[in-house]
């Protein structure tokens, strides 16, 4: 007896309550923060992604640190918004139709702060449920986008931090092609 699956493994992915979360360590205390207000957008039939994160919805576990943040180092108000657009490098979207997460690279441009970078990352993709499960890791150093330190706290905040995202996307509407995968059972 053969069960058929149907994947979606090309097509527009998108959400707006993905994860990113940072994380600064260093000598005196460790910074971390979550935000669950990302939205993004991932196509895999052009291997085109975009995704958008508000600033002053990052959370920290301490008030103060949150003020800091916003006001001193991001200053949100002018900058409100951190933003990536590029794509996937070599991208096989039909390999997602095989279960399990898929390594990935994306290219293309951070702007924090208002400054912008080139950069490749690694990553994940899964195609889970019908969602399109994606992750991946950036390692950002803040002077690279010309946010300053003051020197009383400079030994507070790592030299490099990582930013993780994590995005749960679902398919835009109609424009997901099914991959069928037929499994015979054991």
């Amino acid at each position: 007896m053969t069960a058929s699956q149907s994947v979606s493994a090309q097509g527009k992915f998108m959400t707006k309550v993905g994860r990113v979360t940072f994380f600064s360590t260093s000598i005196i205390e460790d910074i971390e923060a979550r935000n669950t207000s990302a939205a993004a957008v991932l196509d895999l039939s052009t291997s085109q992604l975009a995704f958008s994160v508000p600033v002053k919805e990052f959370l920290f576990k301490r008030t103060l640190m949150q003020e800091h943040f916003n006001e001193n180092y991001m200053e949100s108000t002018k900058f409100p918004r951190a933003t990536f657009t590029g794509h996937f490098v070599g991208l096989d979207a039909a390999a997602l139709a095989t279960p399990g997460s898929h390594i990935v690279k994306v290219e293309g441009d951070l702007t924090l702060h208002g400054v912008t970078h080139h950069m490749t990352v690694p990553g994940t993709l899964e195609l889970k449920n019908g969602q399109l499960m994606a992750f991946a890791l950036f390692s950002v150093a803040p002077a690279d986008y010309n946010i300053e330190v003051p020197l009383l706290v400079r030994e507070n905040i790592a030299k490099i931090v990582s930013i993780r995202v994590g995005l749960t996307c679902d398919p835009v509407g109609g424009s997901a092609a099914p991959v069928t995968r037929s499994t015979s059972p054991n």
